[in-house]
């Protein structure tokens, strides 16, 4: 996958906006045509209907990967994004990037507007931006830890050079110490010797100024269920649309993003733990049908090391994450 992966990181909103939708009341405003869009705050609109619109001219590549996955196009991805800018959707078309026939299937999730998050909404992207960090760095570690050094490169240099850029407006608004240096040292380590000792150091700095950065919002919000949850939809929406751009002809092809989504689903079960008591004594009949479905979610990332075959295809892994959205939705409408 390209180095330009992440370029304005609009997954993170993709999983969240949607997911503090007209449901949850979120604050969501058009930004003004003539504000520059240098770099855009987000690039995912949910409407009244519910239904997500990605920005196809900023959207990082897994949250383009919706498409590929759903209109079964290899590397459509990279397609769009090479083809841009967009002065409308429908140049995808024009553009040749596909068809009429395909376009007519997605036309209700592309925009080539940008949106500015607020209050809630804008804390969950932050967060999820973080977690998506997270998620690449656990599986990262993995790799690095089964001398797979080139494997592992790929999801050091994610959160350093394609995710940082996109949080770091937010990063400075909440006065968090920079911390893409400390990346990028780790990054430039593994590159020239992964066998250096001082591997296992950078690692656990990276974890650490990113859990940092994590702490800028209070503990008390980073505790709700509600905030939590829409995290984990975040994280998980993101993994579901990797998982389906990996996954071709009933075959792992795309080995980058079965590890992406690998990544993303670890963190999001942790989280999940972090809030499980509280869910099981609060909300025992879905916190027992959330941890059923995370579990089974799971398995369909057996080791870091794609296997040969997927456990399941990308219908059912779909399938799982919807239940656990729906089940997840209970609890974050109950509580605005």
């Amino acid at each position: 996958m390209v180095k330009a992966r992440y370029v304005w990181l609009g997954v993170a909103v993709a999983a969240i906006v949607a997911l503090t939708s007209c449901m949850n009341n979120p604050t969501v405003e058009n930004s003004p045509s003539t504000v520059a869009n240098t770099t855009p705050q987000a690039t995912e609109v949910a409407g009244h209907s519910g239904k997500r619109k990605i920005n196809i001219n900023s959207a990082i590549l897994s949250e383009l990967d919706k498409f590929e996955a759903q209109l079964g196009v290899p590397a459509l991805s990279n397609k769009i994004q090479a083809a841009r800018p967009y002065a409308s959707p429908e140049e995808l078309v024009s553009k040749k990037v596909i068809t009429q026939e395909q376009f007519d299937q997605i036309k209700d999730m592309v925009t080539v507007e940008d949106i500015v998050l607020t209050g809630e909404a804008k804390d969950v992207d932050y967060m999820t931006k973080l977690g998506l960090m997270k998620g690449h760095l656990y599986v990262a570690k993995e790799l690095l830890d089964q001398n797979q050094p080139k494997q592992a490169e790929p999801h050091i240099g994610h959160p350093v050079e394609e995710i940082y850029v996109d949080v770091e407006d937010q990063l400075n608004e909440r006065n968090v110490k920079e911390f893409k240096s400390t990346l990028g040292g780790f990054q430039d380590l593994v590159k020239a010797n992964p066998k250096d000792a001082k591997v296992k150091t950078d690692y656990t700095a990276s974890i650490q100024a990113v859990d940092t950065a994590i702490a800028a919002l209070p503990e008390q919000q980073r505790s709700k269920l509600d905030f939590v949850l829409q995290i984990i939809n975040g994280l998980l929406d993101t993994a579901n649309s990797e998982y389906g751009a990996a996954v071709a002809d009933g075959k792992i092809s795309a080995i980058i993003e079965y590890q992406d989504s690998r990544g993303f689903v670890a963190y999001a079960n942790e989280i999940y733990k972090g809030i499980s008591s509280q869910m099981a004594k609060e909300n025992p009949e879905v916190h027992k049908a959330m941890q059923a479905n995370l579990a089974e979610l799971t398995k369909n990332w057996p080791t870091a090391i794609a296997p040969a075959k997927p456990v399941k295809n990308p219908a059912d892994v779909t399938k799982l994450v919807k239940t656990i959205e729906q089940d997840s939705q209970k609890v974050i409408s109950s509580a605005t």
